[in-house]
């Protein structure tokens, strides 16, 4: 038994909370009305992605721990541990949350993500190793902000502002940094460190990889074309 589960399931319950308040401290738009699920679950992802935590622990750590940049296995600083399986107890919840609430058809995407995400970030909480490998993929949550606020100013309709322009330049422009790259990133440190990572390890992560950099592709795709290109 590990103390991190601890952690995931105090996260779990946390986040389950938060979602059911969150009508009521951020009440939905007119717009946004019909799909009151829906608004809840974008804002409890938004609060998973605000976390200070999660941004002290990744860019910042990096550069005061230079260590971690040649150690993605074995060194990570204080705390980030349990920044990971806040981050697991996080997608449980959205996972259970989507699939108790959105058909299948119109998640599924999202779900074989979380389904990633979760067994990769769950082998770092109970192995205490590869914390370091599960900060940088953290680095993407920099970019989930402006995409979770993107979608909160179309549901409340809000797509022809400035404030809707000004996000999807930013949107842009931190996917390329904190997603596009930093997916390419890590594929090029498992490849070249395919000697120090056992085998099922190296297989889940190349695994992963495989799967999340396709994905990440066309979603960038989508939000060029929509916003953009339409």
């Amino acid at each position: 038994f590990s103390p991190g589960l601890l952690v995931v399931a105090g996260s779990f319950a946390a986040f389950r909370l938060l979602n059911r308040g969150l009508e009521r401290l951020v009440p939905p738009p007119p717009s946004a009305r019909r799909n009151r699920w829906k608004w809840r679950n974008i804002w409890t992802s938004l609060a998973h992605s605000a976390l200070p935590d999660t941004h002290n622990l990744s860019p910042r750590r990096f550069y005061l721990h230079p260590e971690l940049s040649k150690d993605l296995v074995g060194t990570h600083p204080p705390g980030a541990h349990s920044l990971v399986a806040v981050s697991v107890g996080y997608f449980l919840e959205d996972f259970v949350d989507m699939l108790c609430n959105q058909k299948l058809h119109q998640s599924w995407e999202l779900l074989f993500h979380h389904s990633v995400v979760i067994v990769c970030f769950g082998i770092a909480v109970l192995l205490h190793q590869y914390v370091g490998f599960a900060l940088v993929a953290l680095l993407v949550e920099i970019n989930s902000i402006f995409l979770h606020l993107r979608q909160i100013l179309l549901m409340a309709n809000l797509v022809h502002t400035t404030c809707y322009r000004l996000n999807s330049v930013v949107n842009l422009g931190t996917y390329v940094v904190f997603r596009i790259a930093t997916l390419a990133w890590m594929t090029h440190w498992l490849f070249l460190n395919r000697q120090n990572v056992p085998s099922a390890t190296y297989a889940v992560g190349t695994v992963g990889m495989a799967i999340m950099t396709p994905m990440n592709i066309i979603l960038f795709y989508r939000l060029l074309r929509s916003d953009f290109f339409k």
